[in-house]
């Protein structure tokens, strides 16, 4: 249940924009990190063969592994209202982190890698040594998000939501120094200076928000008055479906280089991926820095209507900007100054992008519906739209690659486009009726 108290304030279009700013400035500063290590791996020997190992390998195995965490920020946020709840939740986040670095171990130092790079994901050959090499650098990413994401909610849930933004801002800049190092070092694969600069700036964020979490626990969550116990089954009821929901999300990822893997050009749509992806997340995450915003704010039916208004306007300007950048010279600039790609992969990632143009506009709808639903505690409706999606997107990519000749980066942009269109009308259909009620201001 939700402990989110009715606003003081009308809501209007100065409020959504007062709580969204903050959380839209994290998810975009998030959003920077994929760019800036495209940008460092280019201009590094091997680019091509580094960009397509993390793009195909590193990343999409890596975020398969953490998906039942990634959760646990809505989990600790809405849980952790004493110290025996907190107890509780922290000793599920030590377990699963645990269990989950592990099994990263297992993947990142046995035959295993392997068998889903060969088997599973098809890639090329010449991108596994690589691929291997920087996935066993990012052992430490699994368990620095679950920690991380586990003290987060405690900020949130006590009114500290500001420190998550400079947690992000400390996670790029020790990314940064790290890239920077690498550089300057000079002789290192690009794979090596990439991954390192990731897992130090993971690191470094979970250290900052384990510190800045402490006052917090001290002065506010151990005098907190007791409330009815946290049982195990309380809580894998509560968490459970919250975790099946980026799991799906996720597994999409390592299906897509599967897909592109065994379509026209797999080595060049692969190095392309990281500049193509970290484009369209950038206008993306203003849409998804808006699902907890509809989620705090949908309070009767004046609320939900300007949160309406709100997101079809948002949802036009998020995806004129990406049309901004495709049609314009400053795709060019993205790809060839930033990214350092020759001028035949810029092309490949241009045209992708077209296909993507309504990726940024679902986005911010995905986060009106959604909201709505989880405010409603209708959360079982969330994992249906994020299935469907999957499904609509694995099979239009299936059938690219066994129809079609078209390059893997076009075809994967357009059929995650359609995957997303079919969880946005999902999302609706579910929302079409529903009657959001103030929450009471504890539960």
């Amino acid at each position: 249940m939700s402990d989110r108290t009715v606003p003081a304030e009308p809501v209007s279009t100065r409020s959504i924009l007062r709580l969204w700013w903050p959380l839209a400035a994290s998810w975009l500063l998030m959003g920077a990190e994929l760019p800036l290590f495209s940008a460092v791996v280019a201009r590094l020997p091997d680019a091509e063969r580094n960009l397509a190992a993390w793009g195909s390998l590193v990343f999409p195995i890596a975020l398969t592994i953490e998906a039942p965490i990634i959760m646990l920020l809505s989990a600790s946020t809405a849980l952790c209202h004493d110290r025996q709840s907190y107890e509780r939740v922290r000793s599920f986040m030590l377990r699963a982190g645990a269990a989950l670095s592990a099994l990263h171990a297992l993947v990142a130092f046995t035959p295993l890698f392997d068998v889903l790079a060969r088997s599973v994901i098809g890639a090329p050959e010449e991108v596994i040594a690589p691929g291997r090499l920087g996935f066993q650098l990012m052992l430490p990413w699994t368990w620095s998000i679950a920690y991380r994401r586990f003290q987060q909610g405690v900020l949130i849930r006590f009114g500290h939501s500001r420190a998550i933004t400079l947690g992000t801002a400390v996670r790029i800049l020790a990314n940064l120094t790290a890239l920077a190092l690498g550089v300057l070092v000079g002789d290192w694969p690009g794979i090596v200076v990439g991954a390192c600069a990731v897992s130090v700036g993971v690191l470094s964020e979970a250290l900052f928000i384990g510190l800045r979490v402490q006052p917090v626990l001290r002065d506010r969550l151990w005098h907190a008055p007791a409330q009815a116990a946290l049982s195990w089954p309380a809580f894998a009821r509560f968490y459970l479906p919250l975790a099946l929901t980026p799991l799906v999300t996720l597994i999409g990822q390592p299906i897509g280089s599967a897909a592109m893997s065994r379509m026209p050009s797999p080595l060049e749509s692969l190095a392309t991926w990281p500049a193509y992806h970290g484009a369209v997340f950038l206008f993306r995450a203003l849409g998804l820095a808006f699902n907890e915003v509809v989620v705090a704010l949908a309070v009767g039916n004046t609320a939900v209507a300007a949160l309406r208004g709100f997101s079809w306007k948002l949802a036009a300007l998020a995806s004129a900007l990406l049309a901004l950048v495709t049609f314009s010279p400053l795709a060019t600039l993205w790809f060839e100054s930033w990214n350092d790609l020759d001028p035949q992969l810029a092309t490949l990632g241009a045209s992708a992008m077209t296909f993507a143009l309504a990726l940024p506009a679902l986005s911010v709808m995905q986060s009106f519906y959604g909201g709505l639903l989880v405010r409603a505690h209708h959360t079982r409706a969330v994992t249906e739209s994020v299935a469907l999606s999957l499904g609509v997107t694995t099979l239009g990519l299936a059938l690219c690659v066994r129809f079609s000749h078209f390059q893997g980066l076009p075809a994967a942009s357009a059929m995650m486009t359609l995957g997303n269109l079919a969880q946005t009308l999902w999302l609706a259909w579910r929302a079409r009726h529903l009657q959001v009620q103030p929450a009471t201001a504890a539960a």
